[in-house]
């Protein structure tokens, strides 16, 4: 991933930038998956662990990356204010 040229990339929620998430904060998106405490944008449990992500310029915000394809859409998103809930 790290290949990837991330200025191109853009929250399609409200254009701010996006930064490949940390191993911190996807080690706690795991924990709360693990949990059972982390759903998505459009309101499913999430069970798969997260292995890379795009983070919202304000760190509120997780977009997958699936198969090395960032999945930018709404639905997908991982609010990360549930990480404050589930600890």
């Amino acid at each position: 991933m790290t290949h990837l040229s991330l200025e191109r990339f853009r929250c399609p929620q409200n254009g701010s930038p996006l930064a490949l998430a940390d191993e911190g904060v996807l080690a706690r998106v795991n924990q709360a998956i693990e949990a059972g405490n982390l759903q998505n944008g459009a309101g499913q449990s999430l069970t798969t662990p997260i292995s890379a992500g795009l983070l919202r310029a304000q760190a509120d915000l997780l977009y997958p990356i699936v198969d090395k394809i960032p999945v930018l859409l709404a639905g997908e998103a991982i609010s990360l204010d549930q990480l404050s809930h589930s600890e």
